[in-house]
């Protein structure tokens, strides 16, 4: 049974007309001191994949030391999460945000529009045993 992600389509696992589960990309740009913090805060939420990427903000000198920030090295964080679970991160982001001391930080989502295999899915979408889902065996 062939199945598309990213539309409606039948769900081999329970003989149901249902939506696959959906995912996003949740980047998350923190303060390089806290991107172990929110990297294990975003994986309490059963995320299989997460990259994390060291950059540099891009506020001038003078800018930065007449709102009296010490540095401008951020943390961005890439991580696949399914679309369910999406509003409980953000809220606890939001939280964090505003109650870590030196935490503050800015997220956003992306969807996916498309995956290639159903492996992949399956890794991304922490879903175990999507056998006959996509037409595969155990995958």
């Amino acid at each position: 049974m062939a199945i598309t992600i990213g539309s409606r389509a039948v769900n081999a696992r329970q003989n149901k007309n249902i939506a696959p589960i959906r995912l996003e990309l949740l980047i998350t740009v923190v303060d390089k001191k806290k991107a172990d913090f929110y990297a294990d805060l975003l994986q309490s939420f059963d995320i299989n994949m997460q990259m994390v990427v060291w950059a540099k903000g891009t506020a001038e000198e003078k800018t930065l030391e007449y709102l009296g920030l010490a540095n401008n090295d951020r943390a961005v964080i890439f991580s696949a999460v399914r679309e369910d679970k999406l509003d409980a991160i953000e809220q606890v982001l939001e939280e964090k945000f505003a109650s870590v001391k030196g935490g503050k930080g800015v997220a956003f989502s992306i969807p996916f529009t498309s995956i290639m295999g159903a492996a992949a899915f399956g890794f991304l979408s922490n879903e175990t045993g999507v056998s006959g889902m996509f037409g595969e065996e155990n995958v």
